[in-house]
């Protein structure tokens, strides 16, 4: 048997990095001492490293448990550039290649194997994994095991049984994204009750986050793609499959390369559309939540929603898929109340029971406060995972451009009242009528409404003036929209102190987002200098060039932060090459030759 490595030496010499980030060497260290470990950090804060170095460390094979078939052999083509012994055990192999690999890892050739959950537990399989050495067992995604969480696998629940069936074998169990209550589910299913926990910050200041009302959403998004984003790679979300398909026809008309991605779609097609973007430069991808777990690429420049979230966890792990490299990114979101509206009618027709209804509702709620807040963005959504934060970030709209509020006390005592006058019984397009005083609403006359004390009260404010009012009084639970009673606006509880005038709200003045908030493309968006900008597209060239021979994606080769300094460091030697981060030995090797020649041609 091979002594066992450093771990430090295998960061360096593997992959190509100097130093590990806190708290990756706690983890490792601890995985490496044969102790379990349940790890929450953000996306591209380095996961994966937490297993993987232990795998290079440990004696025998880590088996990773991922429920991302489509992204396996990506993961794996990863790691052999590297020089890593890794392979998958998945649907997609041929009876054959199931073979070769299941004798690899019975021979002890194997550091990694990729498997999913459903497989796992197969009798084949599990005789298999009784049949190897096993360094360690990783669980990838591990929030998929929570049922309160927002992406339930039923699959992950027969997990427990590794502590049973392998009980002196490490696990370590990490996702980007849960709250308490869903950390305390992954320990009880997983039965990680002596797992050291490792939470780390769930910050990702690189990406700006953006959020306003939605007017014209098309519209919308499609000047913020000509303003900041003409060029690059991004993920579109929509709420709805034919809208993903909609949105991106429309897209491609206006000279965009977008595809559509969502789970109705033929399984070849939405695996040929996730292979395009993430093998391809500029792509964009229109889809539902069924995309994106797992993601690797780094230089996803912009997230945009055309949809309002159902959570603040969907929100942060969708959110989290752009600048993975450290780059600046774009989180942007617009949203109105038929969002409100639509989400609340999902909830109210799902078939949870009650307890996960209203914790859903609690989930929806936060989501929507988070929209409607005047404060920063970021201080808010890291104190919803109980993380602390300055009150400013000076990277989301809010602390850009702070928003303008007013006293809205008594326009939303004149709403409430509109709505309980009318008897709760008539939706917001109605009841603004009813407060504008419109004289020519003949259904207002016939109902006798133009004789309530509210009728005409409100014709200082506009009807889009009054949207947002009744908009913000939903979100922050004072009203209600029934769909069942017809799209009907009731009051809640909440309501009674606002109406006895017991309370004060400010509300947002709405306006058109200002172009302070914008950030232009620019060279300075992708760290490189504009005299540098002719060698950068030279190595990215050489880059694409070197993945399309070898059928992998460009980042697979080299992250653009990698080229990023070899643009300013400019190596003409291996001992040179091999010091930008993100070289390992097998990597200088490989590939510098090609990278130096079209230095040399540039320098």
């Amino acid at each position: 048997m091979p002594p066992m490595r450093n771990a430090l030496q295998v960061l360096q010499d593997v992959f190509g990095y100097a130093a590990f980030r806190p708290p990756q060497q706690e983890i490792i260290d601890t995985v490496v001492s044969g102790g379990d470990a349940l790890v929450l950090m953000p996306t591209g804060g380095g996961k994966s490293l937490c297993y993987q170095i232990p795998a290079l460390v440990r004696r025998g094979c880590a088996i990773v448990v991922s429920p991302l078939i489509a992204l396996m052999q990506d993961q794996v083509d990863a790691l052999r550039q590297l020089g890593v012994r890794a392979s998958f055990l998945n649907s997609t192999l041929s009876v054959p290649a199931q073979r070769a690999v299941e004798n690899a890892l019975r021979g002890g050739e194997l550091d990694l194997l990729y498997v999913a959950p459903e497989r796992l537990f197969q009798v084949q399989t599990n005789a298999l994994l009784h049949q190897a050495e096993i360094a360690l067992f990783a669980i990838d995604e591990a929030h998929c095991v929570s049922q309160w969480g927002h992406d339930f696998r039923a699959d992950y629940l027969q997990l427990e049984r590794l502590h049973r069936e392998f009980p002196d074998i490490p696990r370590i169990a990490l996702t980007a994204t849960a709250d308490q209550r869903t950390r305390a589910e992954i320990v009880s299913r997983l039965d990680l009750g002596e797992a050291r926990h490792f939470i780390a910050g769930f910050d990702r200041p690189n990406i700006r986050y953006r959020i306003g009302l939605k007017q014209n959403a098309q519209a919308q998004l499609l000047r913020f793609l000509r303003d900041e984003h003409p060029r690059d790679a991004g993920i579109v979300y929509c709420l709805s499959r034919r809208k993903t398909e909609d949105v991106a026809r429309w897209l491609c008309d206006h000279g965009y390369n977008a595809l559509a991605y969502h789970a109705g779609m033929d399984a070849a097609a939405r695996a040929a559309n996730q292979s395009r973007f993430l093998r391809e430069d500029g792509v964009i991808v229109v889809a539902t939540i069924a995309f994106g777990m797992g993601i690797d690429k780094p230089d996803v420049r912009f997230v945009a929603h055309l949809d309002l979230p159902k959570t603040i966890e969907s929100y942060y792990q969708e959110t989290g898929r752009a600048g993975r490299d450290g780059l600046p990114a774009d989180a942007w979101l617009v949203y109105g109340l038929q969002d409100v509206i639509k989400l609340r009618q999902m909830l109210q027709d799902s078939q949870g029971n009650e307890e996960h209804k209203r914790a859903e509702q609690q989930r929806l709620n936060a989501m929507l406060g988070l929209c409607e807040i005047t404060s920063c963005r970021r201080h808010a959504l890291l104190h919803y995972f109980g993380e602390d934060s300055p009150a400013r970030c000076g990277n989301c709209d809010a602390c850009l451009e702070p928003v303008d509020t007013w006293d809205g006390t008594e326009a939303a005592r004149m709403a409430l009242s509109a709505a309980l006058r009318t008897g709760q019984r008539f939706g917001v397009n109605y009841l603004i009528g009813v407060l504008r005083g419109d004289a020519e609403g003949e259904r207002i006359a016939r109902l006798g409404h133009d004789k309530l004390p509210t009728f005409g009260i409100g014709a200082h404010l506009d009807a889009n003036a009054w949207r947002s009012v009744f908009r913000q009084l939903v979100a922050r639970g004072y009203l209600r929209v029934d769909m069942e009673d017809y799209g009907a606006v009731k009051l809640e509880e909440k309501s009674r102190a606002l109406l006895r005038g017991e309370e004060h709200i400010d509300l947002r003045r709405e306006e058109k987002q200002k172009a302070a908030t914008r950030r232009k493309s620019s060279p300075a968006a992708t760290g490189v200098a504009g005299e540098d900008q002719a060698l950068w597209e030279a190595l990215r060239e050489c880059r694409r060039a070197l993945a399309a021979e070898q059928g992998v994606p460009p980042y697979v080769i080299f992250h653009d932060a990698t080229l990023r300094e070899m643009c300013a460091a400019r190596p003409l030697d291996l001992d040179a090459f091999g010091q930008i981060s993100g070289v390992g030995a097998r990597k200088r090797d490989k590939y510098a030759e090609a990278f130096m020649r079209v230095i040399r041609d540039h320098s």
